[in-house]
């Protein structure tokens, strides 16, 4: 019984934490701006995780391209990072618009590699379908 009192007690005072907002920072990066940071650094990392070892061999620092890309360094970014993460709402909708980015790349990128099948493959299929269906009903004789 005292355990369960005691635990119950600790988690009562590890409950009550108080979680200060971090100061707005003077440098903050506009929320459309982080969204396009964003979503450049969840590409980066997906490119990683491809082709990690080609990027490494290559010498690519994929954070500091996207620092000079926005004219940011790591600290502005970490700031301001910190600063939309504290507030839960505005950061879900940030990760709601980085969404439908990617997913909007990932359609025309899609789009892309589709190729319509030729007039003859279309022809090849066709003639291929029409065996599939004579040779069963012939071998059922």
């Amino acid at each position: 019984m005292l355990r369960i009192c005691t635990v119950i007690s600790l988690l009562l005072l590890m409950g009550c934490q108080h979680v200060e907002r971090p100061e707005k920072p003077d440098d903050l990066i506009a929320r459309d701006k982080m969204v396009d940071i964003l979503t450049d650094v969840y590409l980066s990392n997906a490119a990683k995780s491809v082709n990690n070892k080609v990027i490494r061999q290559k010498g690519i620092k994929l954070d500091s391209f996207i620092y000079t890309k926005y004219d940011i360094d790591s600290v502005q970014f970490v700031r301001s990072h910190n600063w939309y993460n504290a507030d839960l709402d505005t950061y879900k909708e940030i990760f709601v618009e980085i969404e439908q980015r990617l997913v909007e790349m990932q359609r025309r990128t899609d789009s892309l590699n589709f190729k319509p099948k030729s007039k003859i493959q279309q022809k090849q299929d066709s003639l291929r379908k029409a065996r599939e269906l004579i040779e069963p009903a012939s071998s059922e004789e």
